[in-house]
């Protein structure tokens, strides 16, 4: 086939792409408000896992693979023409455990009793329904043009990205494991996160988009004793203080051109109002902004609880659990990507954003594999003149990933659909690479 006729049968799909993601973006809308409704925890993802191989399934894919690291799902599409190229669409299916706020007549009213820890109320406040649903749309407009696709996709819906309870394994990293992307081995790995920016709007980031991250788990001990006689035991809160209190402290003892943040989010007693317990467990998490630095803030914070314990007669111990690497997308990448990113939304909608201290482990997949990881804009904001997100007068306003007022617009899902599609569509033809 000449250059000529090729870019013309090029064109003539990608328009079928467009307009099989707008005969199907209803069909998306539908599931993400279902999946909304409908939420379920890290490495408890089984209704939505068995919603998502049905449909896969529905598809005619060559394979549906299920019950991959927990609740996992791999879609495998293989094109009706042979060629070099496996490309891995990824999404999310976890919730949180946070309370729905978003004032939706579809919102969760779920609640977890029996999670670890629970119980919890449940809600997608970090978007991954609407992850979920898009990718579940660009499975049914990729079938749908099999026969002109040379290569392979492969669809991952992957649990447990929020992290697994500390006593189970879950995640990315076990996909992996598991031999989720061992026949056939993608060639790349594309993903994409909402967030709240302009609808529509793509960013991206060369290097390291989203930070190196670990949980940590403090457990400082006393002696327990009566309340009223706290000079008779040992009491862990004045050291769980001091913990807390020089955690604050621990950034100006690194370099601070790479940013880094040690977070408590959760403090877990055990006792009552006239009982000086036992135990004091802190939990949280570290993020750092330059994989290096992971060891020596964890050794700093280490060193910190066990000296602050012992200040107080009490003692601490510190383990470093689930360490994900940063998501880091090669410029490589981005350059190849970003003519079909333009395509797709609008030059002036695909803009250059700055690094975060987010963690996102799809980055198990990305710096294996190779690929890219964007984000995609879903709330009612536009750019001021510094590049920044504003809310819209009058929209809903800007409200952050994890936070209970989280919202996305379900008009923009439809976008999702295309860039998934497109980026697919264009590395399985060769002209998105790195080669």
């Amino acid at each position: 086939m000449s250059t000529e006729p090729a870019r013309s049968e090029e064109a003539a799909v990608r328009a079928e792409l467009d307009r099989a993601a707008e005969k199907v973006a209803q069909q998306v809308i539908s599931w993400r408000r279902h999946l909304h409704r409908h939420p379920e925890l890290s490495n408890r993802e089984e209704k939505t896992a068995a919603l998502v191989a049905d449909h896969l399934r529905s598809l005619g894919l060559d394979e549906v693979r299920t019950g991959i690291a927990g609740h996992g799902v791999v879609g495998v599409l293989r094109g009706g023409r042979p060629g070099p190229y496996t490309v891995a669409l990824r999404a999310d299916t976890d919730a949180l455990p946070v309370k729905d706020l978003c004032g939706v007549d579809f919102a969760s009213e779920t609640v977890d009793a029996d999670y670890p820890g629970g119980p919890f109320p449940v809600s997608h406040a970090c978007g991954h329904d609407c992850h979920t649903a898009m990718l579940m749309g660009a499975a049914s407009v990729l079938a749908g043009v099999r026969e002109r696709l040379s290569g392979t996709v492969l669809f991952v819906f992957q649990p447990a990205e929020e992290g697994p309870p500390v006593t189970e394994e879950g995640g990315a990293r076990a996909m992996v494991a598991a031999g989720a992307f061992a026949d056939p081995v993608p060639t790349m790995v594309f993903g994409m996160h909402v967030t709240p920016y302009p609808q529509g709007y793509v960013g991206y980031h060369v290097g390291n988009q989203y930070a190196a991250s670990s949980l940590v788990r403090i457990v400082v001990t006393g002696k327990q004793v009566h309340g009223s006689t706290p000079w008779q035991g040992v009491d862990p809160m004045p050291a769980a203080g001091a913990i807390l209190t020089g955690i604050g402290q621990i950034y100006r003892q690194v370099s601070a051109y790479a940013p880094v943040t040690v977070t408590i989010g959760h403090v877990e007693d055990v006792g009552r109002f006239n009982i000086i317990g036992q135990t004091v467990t802190l939990w949280g998490t570290i993020r750092c902004a330059v994989e290096s630095d992971m060891a020596e803030v964890q050794r700093r914070l280490t060193t910190l609880a066990e000296h602050s314990a012992a200040a107080y007669d009490a003692t601490a111990t510190v383990e470093h659990l689930q360490p994900v690497p940063p998501v880091h997308n090669a410029e490589e990448w981005v350059t190849a990507g970003l003519p079909t990113l333009r395509r797709v939304v609008g030059e002036e909608r695909v803009v250059a954003t700055g690094a975060t201290l987010g963690y996102d482990d799809v980055s198990e997949f990305v710096n294996r594999f190779g690929g890219l990881y964007v984000t995609l804009g879903v709330q009612d904001a536009t750019l001021d003149d510094a590049g920044h997100p504003v809310p819209v007068p009058g929209g809903r306003g800007l409200v952050t990933n994890h936070n209970p007022h989280f919202y996305a617009d379900d008009d923009t899902l439809v976008t999702g659909v295309r860039l998934h599609a497109h980026m697919a569509y264009d590395h399985l033809t060769g002209a998105l690479t790195t080669g």
